[in-house]
């Protein structure tokens, strides 16, 4: 017998009453669970379902980092996800993760990304054209299509084709949408079978394959190195000397795609629309990138050291964490501060609920850049916008310098002015942002 403590029940009546609301967005009825229920909730989701939803950020930690190896990601990520982006870094688990990730870590590392920088600053700065002055604009799909551009080129440099790559963003985002439908709709699974809706998605999958394999082929054939991802990728090799197949390769390089740009651009959006709202942060971005040493310091070293975009980055990453949960099961059953979790337990961790905590945080729903002078590190039990643990995002450094560089060149470029009251949020797989509209001036020299 276990002497457990009572975790409190969110029951069935009530999550179907409110099924509709939680289709659309499922944050309010979580912080409402969260207020009256309190950091650890169990949502029964069927007759024989549940989940349990908490805001625990040492309960976290303990998943996340102190007992990391009794907990796997959820079937969401195992099962769901890897029908449209195959078992990489991102969905594979035990012994096969070990090993990807260890070969994938070098390829990642600031020294090798440094190859990177000027590609990321040229794509960024080109991208940055499509931005029209005095009139308001939904800036959104300029940085989705910035961020998706800036992995392409950072991937294969010049070897993608431009109707190849509209194609595979297309593609990207319909499975993402599909998934988001699979996992909010579960009781329309039969349907989806059916009417033919989950092969055509399937089969969308497979043509972006198709579409990789060649850019993949045509490098190996051409015999020219660019010193870009994709290279970094063919040369990496396991302990017995050996590289990754086709399969597995292509397998990374979707996820690549499907997790490093839709975070990256999401979290971008929203820095830009809480800058609008605060135009003395944009002037202080704008004046240390200037100080930096304008074109004449190497950009590496600008990059890391623009401690003020860094903070306010930080801090909109902390109001809005693209990856907005993070999901656990447990293998064997385990205890913490007293509750019991059989195994099998599905645990979802609200991000966006332990950021914005009040027990946690001063002026929690406030946007202080200022309490991140000390970097990230100084909240490391408390805040998770890349995960913790082993399991942290690979792309981190990657998707920081990316968006240093297009925060900076962006404030050094316009002023930003709000055309929009509040934010709004369309939490999906990622916390896409849903009224990004703006008017931007050009900074006067």
């Amino acid at each position: 017998m276990h002497s457990k403590k009572e975790i409190p029940t969110v029951p069935l009546h009530r999550f179907l009453k409110h099924s509709l609301e939680i289709l659309k967005n499922p944050l309010p009825f979580h912080r409402q669970n969260f207020n009256e229920k309190g950091d650890i909730f169990r949502l029964k989701v069927g007759f024989n379902s549940e989940v349990f939803f908490t805001r625990d950020t040492a309960f976290a930690q303990y998943v996340l980092q102190k007992n990391q190896k009794n907990f796997v990601k959820s079937k969401i990520q195992t099962e769901d996800l890897v029908k449209y982006v195959g078992e990489g870094l991102l969905t594979s688990e035990g012994e096969k993760w070990k090993k990807q990730r260890k070969m994938m870590q070098p390829a990642f590392h600031k020294k090798q990304l440094e190859n990177l920088l000027n590609g990321m600053q040229d794509t960024i700065v080109f991208e940055y054209k499509n931005i029209e002055t005095n009139k308001t604009i939904d800036l959104f799909p300029i940085l989705n299509n910035l961020a998706f551009q800036t992995v392409v080129k950072s991937l294969f440099t010049k070897a993608a084709k431009g109707k190849d790559m509209e194609r595979l963003q297309f593609i990207t985002e319909a499975n993402q949408r599909m998934l988001v439908r699979e996992l909010r709709q579960p009781y329309l699974g039969w349907w989806f079978k059916l009417s033919g809706t989950l092969e055509k998605h399937i089969n969308l999958s497979n043509e972006a394959r198709t579409i990789l394999k060649g850019i993949v082929d045509d490098r190996k054939t051409s015999g020219i190195r660019y010193d870009d991802l994709l290279d970094m990728l063919l040369e990496t090799r396991y302990d017995d000397g050996k590289g990754m197949s086709e399969e597995q390769l292509i397998d990374e390089i979707l996820i690549i795609f499907t997790a490093g740009h839709e975070t990256t651009s999401n979290a971008l959006t929203f820095t830009f629309q809480l800058l609008a709202k605060h135009p003395e942060w944009q002037d202080k971005i704008h004046e240390e990138w200037l100080n930096l040493g304008g074109d004449d310091t190497e950009l590496m070293t600008r990059v890391s050291t623009s401690k003020v975009c860094q903070q306010v980055l930080e801090e909109s990453m902390r109001l809005y964490p693209p990856a907005y949960f993070l999901d656990r099961v447990n293998i064997t059953d385990d205890t913490f501060n007293g509750m019991h979790f059989e195994a099998g337990s599905n645990l979802l961790f609200s991000v966006y609920e332990m950021h914005r905590h009040p027990d946690l945080w001063e002026q929690p729903e406030g946007f202080l850049p200022e309490r991140f002078n000390e970097g990230g590190r100084k909240f490391s039990s408390q805040y998770f916008p890349f995960g913790a643990g082993p399991r942290k995002c690979i792309g981190n450094n990657f998707a920081m310098f990316e968006m240093i560089i297009a925060v900076s060149e962006l404030v050094s470029k316009f002023k930003i002015y709000p055309k929009f009251d509040a934010i709004d949020i369309t939490p999906l797989i990622t916390l896409k942002p849903k009224n990004a509209f703006l008017r931007f001036e050009e900074r006067s020299l």
